[in-house]
């Protein structure tokens, strides 16, 4: 039974014992994750005395007080009742199924590939996952989209010491992106070329940072205010260093254009569309549909925002988030829809928001502008 979280504290009786027990004394049992965890009795709900000693799972008994705890918070009580009310056994339940849903959504996520690792929380309210939103780990191309296969590559057997002919970034007329740490060294909004498919170097090259994808443990959690879902670090990530990358569904301008603007995004009033214009405004992306962690990040300064280029097609650049200082860890992750920099001695970010509908932003920063595009 503890082998689905992980726990190495022996359990008592096995699962069946304790579904008989269950049963015998007419415990109603709460699914969390496939386990049962301390109940209610349907016809008198007085606690789960009986349960509790034949449960000796740390991480269940841990989960299960923490919801009890968590709603006498929001019922202002202090004192643990020696009962179970009607009230506090249906928050119970509600909570049992909501954390299924966020566990599915979690387990989805993680199934797609390239993660470090990704936790799905919430601690505010009964709100489950959020509808209608696919998770993809890279672009999904559009119809009429044809992406750019790249035709050469390096011949570098070491890029970053002894790269031939500048290696990808100096075909390209530009210098290596990152430190010998991996760590991103040029200005935002400044094109970045990692090596590519046909490179002869191998995927432990130290330049293919952001094709090494999520490298920390993130969480996608509610906030405590109307701001919805924020995404915060489980831990510590160090000043300049790739955080995640900004997927979207990939459109063409023009049918963004004639078809979103005039139908789905009028009617829902929350669409994300920035345009991938390092070149020309050919391409945008869309987020109403399809979208990785970088859909729940809120508005702030807290990450960067660089335009990525890896294929060599300019016209479809990567866009990612590098941090712009250190990241403790618990932090909250924020980022400027705005993508422009505040200073002028920083470079202009040329990727920017298509300004649709004026969209109010929550995130109740000082230095915010009231809205996010």
């Amino acid at each position: 039974m503890a082998e689905y979280l992980k726990c190495q504290v022996a359990c008592k009786v096995t699962m069946s014992q304790l579904e008989t027990l269950c049963r015998q004394e007419g415990i109603y049992p709460c699914d969390y994750k496939r386990t049962l965890v301390p109940g209610r009795k349907r016809a008198n709900p007085t606690g789960v005395p009986k349960l509790r000693k034949n449960l000796r799972c740390v991480e269940l008994l841990r989960q299960f007080w923490d919801d009890v705890f968590l709603e006498l918070q929001r019922q202002k009580k202090t004192v643990v009742p020696n009962r179970f009310e009607p009230e506090l056994s249906s928050y119970l339940e509600q909570r049992a199924r909501q954390r299924q849903t966020l566990q599915r959504l979690e387990a989805q996520i993680n199934s797609v590939g390239g993660l470090k690792h990704i936790l799905v929380l919430n601690r505010v309210d009964l709100e489950g996952p959020p509808k209608n939103f696919t998770y993809i780990n890279g672009y999904k191309v559009g119809e009429g989209i044809s992406v750019t296969t790249v035709a050469v590559g390096c011949e570098c057997t070491s890029c970053l010491e002894n790269p031939v002919g500048g290696c990808c970034p100096g075909v390209s007329g530009h210098g290596f992106s990152y430190n010998e740490y991996g760590r991103v060294k040029v200005k935002p909004g400044d094109p970045m070329y990692e090596c590519n498919q046909k490179c002869r170097c191998g995927p432990d090259c130290p330049n293919r940072v952001v094709q090494e994808r999520i490298q920390h443990t993130l969480c996608i959690f509610k906030t405590d205010n109307v701001r919805g879902w924020g995404v915060s670090t489980s831990e510590h990530i160090k000043m300049h260093s790739f955080v995640m990358e900004y997927v979207r569904e990939v459109r063409k301008t023009t049918w963004i254009k004639e078809i979103i603007w005039c139908t789905v995004y009028n009617i829902t009033g929350t669409t994300y569309l920035f345009d991938l214009d390092y070149v020309e405004d050919e391409y945008t992306v869309d987020a109403a549909r399809y979208g990785n962690v970088s859909d729940f990040v809120s508005c702030g300064g807290s990450v960067q925002c660089n335009v990525f280029i890896v294929n060599l097609d300019e016209k479809l650049p990567r866009l990612t988030f590098f941090s712009n200082r250190g990241i403790s860890a618990g932090e909250e992750l924020t980022f400027d829809y705005n993508m422009q920099s505040r200073s002028p001695k920083k470079a202009h970010m040329s990727g920017s928001p298509k300004k649709r509908v004026r969209m109010e932003c929550k995130c109740e920063k000082d230095n915010c502008r009231g809205y996010l595009f």
